[in-house]
């Protein structure tokens, strides 16, 4: 895969550490991130510490979070979940609000699908959004995912929203 885009130069793909918890504390506070993504609003900070200290130290076979960083901060956090043989299920999130819009998103699921190929032999991609996450279904539809199915529901920014399914062969 061919990785160009204009943010490809200050995007970085990269092991997230426990340092890195500053940045998700300051995610937590964001009140559009949080509903945006299903986090739990004025989280006990403590508990956060170790949610990601978790996520940190996970040692799993169907599971790889990356953070995004942009211009040496981390900005988000990339995932590929649910690995079996040659498929995954893509993931990303950017956590400061403030930077969306700008394909941020767009140049970290690039890095993640050329990761996913190269050294995991993924070939399939699933990935899954909210109806009304316009920009998401947007970046979906330019990696080349393809929808394929609209079932369950989820809140998404304060409304029960349709779920949908895609899929990329890679």
């Amino acid at each position: 895969m061919n990785v160009e885009n204009s943010n490809i130069q200050t995007i970085k793909i990269r092991a997230i550490t426990i340092d890195d918890y500053k940045f998700v504390l300051n995610w937590s506070k964001d009140h559009i991130f949080c509903l945006s993504n299903g986090w739990e609003m004025n989280r006990n900070e403590e508990e956060l510490k170790k949610w990601w200290d978790h996520c940190v130290n996970n040692v799993s076979k169907d599971f790889i979070r990356f953070g995004v960083e942009f211009n040496e901060k981390l900005i988000g956090y990339a995932d590929l979940a649910n690995i079996k043989d040659n498929t995954a299920e893509l993931g990303i999130a950017i956590g400061e609000s403030s930077l969306w819009g700008k394909g941020l998103g767009y140049t970290a699921a690039l890095w993640m699908i050329e990761y996913a190929l190269t050294k995991k032999g993924i070939t399939i991609l699933n990935a899954e959004t909210h109806q009304k996450n316009f920009r998401s279904i947007k970046m979906l539809n330019k990696l080349g995912f393809k929808e394929v199915s609209r079932v369950g529901y989820e809140d998404y920014l304060v409304a029960n929203n349709q779920l949908i399914q895609f899929k990329c062969f890679i």
